[in-house]
């Protein structure tokens, strides 16, 4: 059998990367990732003659890969994720190429257990922040970008890569919101308060006496020294610079700060859908996740407040 996909299959592939780019918008990450998957399915699927036939696949076919990847040691999270990326293969077969049925559609998986967050309980979280603020009052222009980081990263809720990527030009103190650019390329405006204000005006001038302001349409929020655009690695060191030894959560990355933003929102009253929008969230229950974190809070805290629960759980 095949290993290698022929001409055709490689241009068929190739054709369905280009949609999931121009069309739906996806990442370069999830577009390489979804590719990285056909092309295990084709090498998979490819007949005796080398040909690979992907309308001619049917569910028990899917089954089969799926059992393989199991046998391989994959997780069963992560064969469902490879089956979700072939989905959205034949998903594109059906609506363009004529492909008659959708097969993974006939596949029944078991459900997964859902996972909540991990996030960091309020007082923590201000605790490390108020912290890190403290030290960058009279600090380098790298620790007064790295407490912003984190300090902005829990007030907005965004993701680690929109930061990266942020404008200078998205960012207006005097109207407190910027917009940054999330999944999809869908543009989402996030508001902030006064205090997040000052520290950005601060940066702002500290970047600009060290020379390290780009100017220009597009021109990056965040920059190093030199005025390059910073990257992923820089914020992750900066989280965990400022809460390391300061929070009992076993995780203490960018996105860690995000679960604590949405959970912090809803514990204080805001409206669901309100936090959906300011997480960038396509379906309302992505963000209804946090709403599960809230209650096993409120559960908990019952039951050990509680002197009824207590006496129940002694029983």
């Amino acid at each position: 059998m095949s290993t290698t996909p022929g001409f055709r299959t490689s241009m068929l592939i190739q054709q369905f990367t280009e949609h999931l780019r121009s069309e739906l918008g996806l990442s370069p990450l999830t577009v390489a990732s979804y590719t990285r998957v056909v092309t295990e399915w084709c090498r998979f699927t490819t007949a005796p003659d080398g040909d690979f036939r992907p309308t001619e696949a049917d569910s028990r076919l899917v089954r089969a890969w799926a059992a393989s990847m199991t046998r391989d040691g994959l997780s069963q999270r992560t064969v469902r994720w490879k089956l979700s990326a072939l989905s959205a293969f034949y998903t594109y077969l059906v609506r363009r190429r004529g492909a008659e049925r959708n097969p993974v559609e006939e596949v029944t998986m078991a459900r997964m257990p859902k996972k909540l967050p991990a996030f960091i309980p309020a007082d923590e979280t201000a605790a490390a922040l108020d912290s890190a603020e403290d030290q960058s009052d009279v600090s380098s222009f790298a620790e007064v970008r790295a407490a912003l980081m984190v300090e902005m990263l829990y007030e907005t809720g965004m993701r680690a890569a929109e930061m990266v990527s942020l404008r200078d030009d998205a960012v207006d103190t005097a109207a407190g919101q910027l917009r940054v650019l999330g999944k999809r390329s869908k543009e989402r405006v996030i508001p902030f308060g006064p205090r997040l204000a000052s520290l950005i005006d601060t940066y702002r001038s500290m970047r600009d006496t060290a020379g390290a302001t780009v100017h220009g349409p597009g021109a990056p929020f965040f920059v190093r020294d030199d005025g390059q655009p910073v990257y992923y690695a820089m914020v992750n060191r900066a989280v965990h610079a400022a809460l390391d030894g300061r929070v009992h959560s076993s995780r203490r990355s960018p996105h860690v700060l995000r679960h604590s933003f949405a959970t912090d929102m809803l514990n204080n009253g805001a409206d669901l859908r309100a936090v959906q929008k300011l997480l960038g969230h396509a379906s309302l229950e992505t963000t209804q996740i946090y709403t599960h974190i809230s209650y096993s809070e409120l559960l908990n805290n019952y039951e050990l407040a509680h002197p009824r629960a207590q006496k129940s759980r002694r029983t």
